[in-house]
């Protein structure tokens, strides 16, 4: 484990600090194409499909440049790859408002993208300030920085309504700028970085740190961070649109009812943060995935009109649910899923503290690519189906799956860890021993 000797509480501060802030405005800039991309599609006419697809492309370059990312925060620290990230998107994002057709526009969305590095850049970072017992607290709050999403679904309808769609690509370049220049005057190299450079002690090769990559147990983690991570970016950016398509709503009343369900998706993150540390990050992950379902089951279900044919004749009812059902059933389904990004983050520094970079690059990298798969398949699915809630059902299937899987490996390991347990096939919970006979009156 590393060394935090000299490490005081208000440098760890700093760092928590200044990485969330620094995170948050990457998150905004990452999630930009949910409002901008509703005035590019009326704009250019574009198909359920291209619009999807148009939203998904920052979260592809986001998903797949964490690998690297990480493995370089690894070797020169986050005070210098943060800075260099947020100022090369903002290049990217100046771009974007000069596209003029869709093709340039999803070139564009590939520079942009890189914002969603900087999740791992922060994770390597700011877990090198702090012991086992904290990091699941402290990577919590460095997580509620996903409420960058909220900030855009909330303001950006107001820029766009006001300065147009191209002038708000602009404002968000400039506030990366700045960003990048704070972040590096106010914090320090971590202390990892620090000890290796007084000793002469040259860094881990990119090679030696993707070896954990080979245990199936880090891609068993991905695949959670798939739903509880990609399905939340995926539902920040379609929300908006949805909102608009199946409620009929304006764009800022969408905006809005959108932020409703990433603000809590990302501030109670470091809540997820903290139980994980007090209970446990399994106890967390069965928390989201059971209630994850129960949300998903009632959301997927479409608005449906049955006829019964009653003793007098036939009974005709209806079940839908309407918008204000649905605000409340997702900003629930964004709270849990809130907890279980914690979670997953809780087990990484746990079980590989040498490898944060590699192994938390590859999870996010997964989850990322959730946020790059869903929305396409939602709008693939729209068009084919005709139906608004089919995006609901598919994610249904993926919680479904993710918990099964799961439960099954838990039960196995603890097979292998208590192989007497194996011949207890009776009972689902295995006492002590059995309870004794009632003594004769």
């Amino acid at each position: 484990m590393h060394t935090l000797d000299g490490v005081t509480p208000g440098r760890q501060r700093q760092a928590l600090g200044m990485s969330l802030l620094a995170f948050t405005v990457c998150f905004a800039v990452w999630t930009i194409f949910s409002i901008i991309g509703v005035r590019i599609k009326q704009e250019l006419g574009l198909s359920e499909t291209q619009f999807g697809l148009l939203v998904a492309t920052p979260v592809l370059t986001g998903s797949i440049s964490r690998i690297f990312l990480g493995i370089l925060t690894e070797q020169y620290g986050g005070r210098i790859m943060f800075p260099i990230q947020m100022v090369t998107t903002a290049v990217a994002a100046f771009l974007l408002s000069m596209a003029d057709s869709y093709p340039l526009f999803l070139l564009a969305a590939l520079g942009v993208g890189l914002a969603g590095g900087s999740f791992i850049i922060g994770i390597a970072y700011v877990s090198r300030w702090y012991e086992a017992k904290s990091q699941g607290t402290a990577l919590g709050i460095f997580g509620v920085g996903n409420m960058g999403a909220a900030v855009t679904n909330f303001g950006a309808p107001f820029l766009v309504v006001a300065f147009g769609w191209q002038m708000t690509a602009q404002i968000y370049a400039g506030v990366l700028v700045l960003m990048a220049i704070i972040f590096w005057v106010f914090t320090k190299d971590d202390p990892v970085l620090v000890a290796q450079r007084k000793s002469g002690a040259k860094p881990a090769s990119a090679l030696m740190q993707l070896e954990p990559l080979k245990n199936p147990q880090v891609w068993r983690f991905a695949t959670y961070y798939f739903f509880v991570f990609g399905a939340f970016v995926a539902l920040a950016s379609w929300l908006p649109r949805y909102y608009v398509g199946a409620y009929d709503l304006s764009l800022q009343s969408a905006g809005m009812l959108a932020a409703a369900y990433s603000l809590p998706a990302s501030i109670f993150r470091a809540l997820g943060g903290w139980m994980s540390d007090k209970w446990g990050a399994r106890f967390v992950m069965y928390l989201t995935f059971i209630i994850s379902l129960i949300c998903l089951f009632v959301l997927s279900y479409p608005e449906t009109r049955y006829i019964v044919s009653g003793i007098d004749g036939p009974i005709e009812f209806s079940f839908g649910i309407g918008v204000t059902a649905f605000a409340v059933l997702t900003i629930g389904l964004g709270f849990v899923m809130s907890l279980g990004k914690a979670a997953v983050y809780k087990h990484i520094p746990v079980y590989y503290p040498h490898h944060v970079g590699a192994v938390g690059g590859l999870v996010g990298m997964i989850g990322g690519l959730g946020g790059f798969v869903l929305p396409i398949s939602f709008g693939i699915m729209n068009d084919l189906t005709g139906v608004w809630t089919s995006c609901f059902m598919l994610m249904f299937l993926i919680v479904l799956v993710s918990t099964l899987w799961m439960h099954v490996a838990i039960r196995r390991m603890e097979r292998r860890k208590f192989p007497q347990l194996a011949d207890e096939t009776h009972l689902s919970d295995v006492p002590d021993a059995p309870l004794p006979a009632p003594k004769a009156s």
